[in-house]
């Protein structure tokens, strides 16, 4: 097997995946093993009990009496998940599916709950929601969904040495952004779509959400960070209908990932975590914040944060 390339683009990886005649989630898995001098086997147990924690989340998240610590949130994907399950949805089981199960992530990280990053705790909803939801709605098999999730690495890899995943360093696009690219990724494999596919989903769902602040209320990874996680699951499906289909960008995905890093660089500090702007700065934030800190001094920066990778 030829392991000529690198995780410094998305396109290397693409021209390696076609050059093996292998979807990118084998041939990432095969690399791995060599460098790291193990099993495939080995490696893929461990992503697997990384696939079963996101499907524990499940349930605890989406429990109509789950609360997050600081009391701001709680409750949403327990209403998403009736609307699903009940038939009002206006989207349909899959898109209601995807957003109870993103949010249901975002909110048991939110009340303290073991999730796994995904590439950030903030971002935590958004890829598990896409696999799991692929799992119960398209009857994808577990073992292509743990799979799936090498595919997702390897371009949340691409992100991180060319850009950011966090959002003290790159806004919000560089953590929801991210995971909405990294699902976008997994969803096309998971459907059958070639590495190519793969890669236009991920310039599309990056693209769509490039700029995005990161501004949290009250320094907590809570409001709108949860809603954002809905927002980015429902993004990355988007991306990977369009892939699939066969609408490509017109932008490479290197290049999207390029223009979130110039993005990110030239964002005002004020949206990049501090809560010192954006919807943190609002009337009603500040409000919350002194809700929650009994002070309005001022925003006040990450409180209780985990939800930035690599500051």
């Amino acid at each position: 097997m030829d392991f000529d390339f690198n995780y410094s683009s998305v396109a290397s990886i693409v021209n390696a995946a076609e050059k093996n005649n292998l979807p990118i989630s084998a041939l990432i898995l095969a690399q791995q093993a060599q460098q790291m001098e193990e099993s495939e086997e080995a490696l893929y147990s461990r992503m697997r009990e990384n696939f079963q924690v996101m499907s524990q989340c499940i349930e605890p998240g989406s429990s109509r009496d789950v609360k997050s610590t600081s009391g701001l949130t709680g409750g949403s994907a327990y209403k998403m998940r009736r609307v699903a399950e009940g038939g009002g949805s206006l989207t349909g089981s899959l898109m209601a599916g995807a957003l109870y199960r993103a949010l249901a992530v975002s909110e048991l990280n939110a009340s303290m709950g073991r999730i796994v990053a995904a590439p950030t705790a903030g971002s935590c909803g958004i890829l598990p929601a896409a696999l799991l939801t692929m799992q119960a709605e398209k009857g994808c098999p577990e073992h292509d969904c743990v799979m799936a999730m090498f595919t997702a690495s390897a371009i949340g890899m691409v992100i991180a040495n060319n850009a950011s995943l966090a959002g003290a360093q790159g806004g919000c696009q560089a953590e929801c952004g991210s995971a909405a690219a990294m699902a976008a990724g997994a969803i096309v494999e998971l459907a059958g779509g070639t590495p190519r596919q793969v890669s236009h989903a991920v310039a599309i769902a990056l693209k769509n959400i490039l700029g995005l602040v990161c501004d949290p209320v009250a320094g907590l990874v809570e409001i709108p960070c949860i809603k954002r996680n809905a927002s980015g699951v429902a993004g990355a499906f988007v991306a990977a209908e369009l892939a699939l289909a066969g609408i490509e960008s017109a932008i490479p995905a290197d290049e999207v990932i390029w223009a979130m890093k110039k993005v990110g660089d030239a964002m005002s500090s004020t949206l990049k975590e501090t809560a010192e702007g954006g919807l943190a700065a609002t009337p009603t934030g500040r409000k919350l914040h002194e809700q929650v800190f009994g002070t309005s001094d001022g925003a006040g920066g990450c409180a209780s944060c985990g939800g930035c990778a690599g500051k």
